[in-house]
Order: structure tokens, then C-alpha cells, then sequence
């Protein structure tokens, strides 16, 4: 929790030094805050029966008067509420591993809200091809920021090519207005790689991954709960060195997000 905590304030940070405002989004006591204060973050932080608030989770976190952050698309959908057009995650959810039905709800939010999402790919626990063969279906272009590569989350390389590749923010708004003006719903799928620095080769991550989503399968967790065991055990077999790496991607992806966000200010006024 207290690191959570540090993490929040600190993409917070990250977002205003680059000119500017961030909008944590959680639920506190049933509301939607679209935006947080200093304690109302420590109080999230710090509660410890929090929801993890998709879309279909809203009204029951409403009725019941809970507490709860949101997920991918969770937060996108709050985003359409009030007209934000910039989000900044760690990794979307995708298509799971196994052969199920086993797929985010971030996938459909992606295919129907229009934003610019930015993320260091999916989370690599997840079958990343099957994951941009949805992406693909269902429209939604993904930049490569610097990169032809989409990044694999812990890892800067998957072998897989993304839509485009642009390396300016600028670019990056005139992009999706190009698309959006076409008349697509879809979000733009920013895929920002992990800094070199903290990255994990993928040939040490797969490894990791295998194991824990076994360790997953041989316990029977899914569903909801599966998310959170795989990374929770990933972090423990890499003795937290998936969690660094976590950390200095989310980092990375608000201080884009924020670049973007301004470019999109710029690029509007331009045309007012």
C-alpha cells in the first residue's frame, strides 16, 4: 500500500512537470472522483476491501457505497464521462493463455471509446499475438512511441509489429484526429516501451510467466483473481524485479501521456 501510495503521488508529479494536469480516478464511498485529493489518495491507498472496478462493477461499487480503482476500462469509461481524451497505464488487458473465453473487457473498451491510450504494450502475462489479432479486428491502431516493435510489457522486444511507428507527441494527436475525423469510435493504442534501464529481456521473463500461470492452472484461479496472483507471483520468483520494472513504466507512460495530452491542447487551439 505505501508503495502504491509513493507511485501515485509520483506519476502525479511526473504529469505536472511536464506542463500538465493529472486526474486520478478511483471510487471513494460509492463516487465516481474523477480527480483525487492528497488524503482521499491516501485513504484509497490505504483501504483494504477495494474493489477492482471494470464497467459492469460500477453500479454495484455505487450501490453499496464502496471503495475501488479502476481498471482499463473502467477508467476509460469514466474518461468518456467527462471528456478526457489522454489516459496513461501500466499494460491493457488482452486475450489470456489458455484456450477460454478468457478476454478484458479493456479489448472492447479500446474498440468503442475514442482516446489515446498510452501503455507499454499488454501485460505480458497474456497471449500478446491473439491480443493484437483482437486489436486488429476490431480497429484500433497501435503506435509504436520510437518503436516498431510492440513492447511486452517487462520486456522493450515481442517479435510482433505494431500499426505505425511515430517518435513526437505532435504526431501522435494529428494521427488520431486524422482518425477520428474518418468517423472511428475507436481509442489509439499508444505503445510506449519500458526505459532500457529497467528492462527484463523477455527470454528471462517467459520462463517466469510459464511458471506462474501452472502455479495458476494447478490451483484453479481465474477469472478476476487471476491477474493479480500471476503478477504477485511473478514479482515474487524475479525478487521484485518485475515490480521495479512496473514502477519505472508506469513513470514513463504519465510523462508521455502528459506530453501528448499537451500537444493535443496545442494542436486544438491551433484550429480554434
Amino acid at each position: 500500500r505505501p508503495q502504491n501510495l509513493q507511485l501515485a503521488h509520483d506519476m502525479e508529479r511526473a504529469v505536472r512537470e511536464q506542463g500538465a494536469t493529472p486526474a486520478t480516478i478511483g471510487f471513494l464511498d460509492g463516487y465516481l472522483h474523477i480527480g483525487l485529493s492528497e488524503g482521499e489518495l491516501d485513504r484509497l491507498a490505504g483501504e483494504k476491501e477495494a474493489y477492482k472496478v471494470g464497467p459492469r462493477d460500477f453500479a454495484t461499487v455505487i450501490t453499496q457505497e464502496a471503495c475501488g480503482g479502476t481498471t482499463v476500462a473502467g477508467t476509460m469509461f469514466a474518461c468518456k464521462q467527462a471528456n478526457l481524451k489522454v489516459f496513461a497505464t501500466g499494460g491493457i488487458g488482452g486475450v489470456h493463455r489458455e484456450s477460454s473465453f478468457d478476454i478484458s473487457a479493456d479489448l472492447q473498451a479500446l474498440a468503442t471509446i475514442p482516446m489515446i491510450v498510452v501503455c507499454a504494450g499488454a501485460k505480458a502475462i497474456l497471449d500478446l499475438p491473439a491480443t493484437l489479432e483482437y486489436l486488429e479486428t476490431m480497429s484500433v491502431p497501435v503506435i509504436g512511441y520510437g518503436t516498431d516493435e510492440f513492447p511486452a510489457f517487462y520486456s522493450r522486444e515481442s517479435g510482433l509489429d505494431v500499426s505505425i511507428n511515430l517518435d513526437a507527441p505532435a504526431d501522435i494527436v494529428e494521427f488520431a484526429k486524422a482518425h477520428w475525423n474518418m468517423g472511428s469510435q475507436s481509442a489509439i493504442l499508444v505503445a510506449n516501451p519500458i526505459p532500457s534501464e529497467e528492462a527484463i529481456p523477455r527470454s528471462e521473463m517467459e520462463p517466469v510467466i510459464e511458471q506462474a500461470s501452472r502455479e495458476a492452472k494447478e490451483q484453479g484461479i481465474h477469472g478476476q483473481e487471476l491477474t493479480p496472483f500471476l503478477l504477485q507471483r511473478i514479482s515474487a520468483l524475479t525478487r521484485g524485479k518485475s515490480m521495479q520494472a512496473n514502477l519505472a513504466l508506469l513513470l514513463n507512460n504519465a510523462r508521455l501521456a502528459a506530453q501528448i495530452a499537451k500537444a493535443m491542447r496545442a494542436f486544438e487551439r491551433r484550429r480554434a
